[in-house]
């Protein structure tokens, strides 16, 4: 396939779209599903076909439309009409919709289910990555074409050398969205300088922190958008072979991932001579068994090589070393899920979000003690009160915030106070957390702060691969602690232990795991260090969640 020949099959796809003069479109993303989004988006096909509507009305299986908690959902695009969402919808209420929007009944019971059209969950964000993810139908190549799919690698393969992409790369100010920031120009940069016959591009697809899915929902909604970034980087670096590493627990992301990378290659968008270039590139999957640690990029490298998942020593650093000793670009997918948009609309557009040192937007698993939880792409530079109170419709049962846990288990916990401080990679680092990966979790004061930080660390001992001495007994012996705190059992020096702890596990631990296990401690103690005396000096629990043995009189 050529460019012209992309050109007119995405030109028929919108053609083919066109004829409709009204569009159902059902997220049949993961959560959605777990709330019966296939009964729904079944019943919709029953009820079209019932009315033999389907030449003019079209049911789409769609990505994710963020809200998740109030899933499943139906957003209906009429010709002429304002978009309308609905959300917590049965197979009986789908059928309704039906009715109501294309044979035109009067259903007053409806609009208690639809979703205002300037309802702040949805004005508040700013889409980059997800834009098209709850438009897509993530099966469908041509639906990923009629969103300007792979015009960007088009562009690229026609009119950039390698070296000015990545000058563009780097003018964006794109940071890794994997946690740890480090640029991505700069990275690209490194790749394509390294010597060697054969070079990788492996997009990192194995979150595991606990209540994040960020980079499932965008696998699994847009596919293609993965596969494209990737094929850019793969051309910048002078790579021609990929891999997408993907969480074992994620089949559905992996099966869609399958599809589009077939799509693909029978398109000519992958595999020899793409677009008639003299470029190749090819994309495989690698499935993880399920380890934490191989989010690391050291351990994920192993893995994919068929070794036992545990991380090495740096340096050699990936991008001289990595896969089979060749140069190795690895970058997170949600990372990956920006470089289209970069090339269509500039570097200098993208440098126009965020903030100074923290460009772009950042997508968020918004989840704990608020109203609205689901997934969001925000500016990066947004306060954490707009996310909370604006997006999230504040705490339920009218209780107060106490703290919102970022970064995961690697991350710290932001007390009430800084509410207000723009949530950028510097501002966290100062406040004792960091971006992570971006979730996101909210507490109220129901929440004791102790336990969460036990919480945390249990999963980092359960998590630890064992290799290196200060993690695997480090962890275990933090939590330990923690737990003796929160039982009631634990000294005053116990406070002092645990801090020295915490400095020689993230001192002299061998990789990102070990080292940022003992965040949630380290940011729980400098905020709410009362809450730990009270439990060791007073034998209570401010929130009133640890129970206490009885004291002998």
């Amino acid at each position: 396939m050529n460019r012209m020949e992309l050109q007119a099959l995405a030109q028929e796809e919108l053609d083919r779209q066109g004829k409709y003069r009204c569009r159902l479109l059902c997220c049949m993303s993961t959560p959605c599903i777990s709330s019966g989004s296939t009964a729904v988006f079944e019943a919709l096909k029953e009820a079209l076909a019932a009315g033999e509507l389907q030449a003019e009305v079209e049911a789409v299986a769609t990505g994710c439309m963020g809200p998740c908690s109030r899933g499943p959902l139906i957003t209906v695009k009429t010709v002429g009409k304002e978009d309308v969402t609905y959300e917590n919808v049965t197979p009986a209420i789908a059928k309704d919709i039906v009715d109501k929007h294309v044979r035109g009944a009067a259903i007053p019971a409806l609009e208690k289910y639809s979703l205002p059209s300037n309802w702040p969950f949805f004005v508040k964000q700013k889409k980059v990555v997800l834009t098209a993810s709850s438009e897509v139908d993530p099966e469908s190549l041509e639906s990923y074409l009629s969103k300007g799919g792979y015009k960007a690698l088009a562009h690229v393969l026609r009119e950039m050398p390698p070296e000015t992409i990545i000058e563009e790369i780097t003018k964006s100010g794109l940071r890794g969205r994997g946690g740890a920031g480090f640029p991505t120009g700069l990275k690209w940069g490194m790749v394509r300088k390294s010597p060697g016959e054969r070079k990788y591009v492996v997009a990192n697809g194995d979150e595991g922190d606990p209540g994040a899915y960020m980079d499932r929902t965008l696998m699994e909604s847009d596919p293609h958008r993965v596969l494209e970034g990737m094929a850019i980087a793969g051309y910048a670096v002078g790579a021609e072979q990929g891999y997408i590493y993907v969480r074992g627990e994620y089949p559905l992301a992996a099966d869609r991932l399958r599809k589009a990378i077939r799509q693909a290659e029978r398109k000519g968008l992958l595999g020899n001579r793409i677009m008639e270039s003299p470029f190749n590139f090819r994309i495989d999957i690698r499935i993880g068994a399920g380890a934490f640690v191989c989010g690391e990029e050291t351990a994920l490298m192993q893995s994919v090589m068929g070794r036992r998942g545990q991380p090495v020593p740096r340096p050699p650093f990936p991008a001289q070393k990595g896969l089979w000793n060749s140069p190795t670009l690895l970058n997170n997918v949600e990372t990956f899920g920006n470089i289209a948009e970069i090339i269509k609309r500039g570097a200098a557009w993208y440098a126009s979000l965020g903030t100074e040192k923290s460009k772009g937007t950042k997508i968020f698993a918004l989840a704990g003690k608020v109203v609205n939880t689901g997934l969001i792409e925000v500016p990066i530079g947004i306060t954490l009160r707009e996310i909370v109170y604006d997006i999230g419709g504040g705490i339920p049962a009218g209780r107060a915030f106490k703290a919102a846990q970022t970064g995961g288990p690697s991350g710290g916990c932001i007390p009430v106070e800084y509410l207000d401080v723009p949530i950028d990679y510097e501002n966290l680092a100062k406040l004792g957390s960091i971006m992570g990966s971006g979730g996101l979790v909210v507490m109220d004061e129901t929440s004791c702060m102790p336990d969460v930080a036990k919480f945390f660390m249990e999963f980092c001992m359960d998590e630890s691969c064992g290799k290196c001495n200060p993690c695997r007994g480090g962890t275990v012996q933090m939590h330990r602690i923690l737990d003796h705190i929160t039982n009631g059992t634990a000294k005053m020096d116990d406070l002092k232990k645990l801090e020295e702890l915490c400095l020689m596990v993230k001192e002299t631990s061998l990789c990102g795991l070990g080292q940022t296990s003992p965040n949630p401690i380290y940011s729980t103690l400098r905020y709410f260090r009362d809450e730990y005396e009270a439990h060791i000096r007073d034998h209570h629990c401010p929130a009133g969640v640890c129970t206490f043995p009885m004291r002998q009189i």
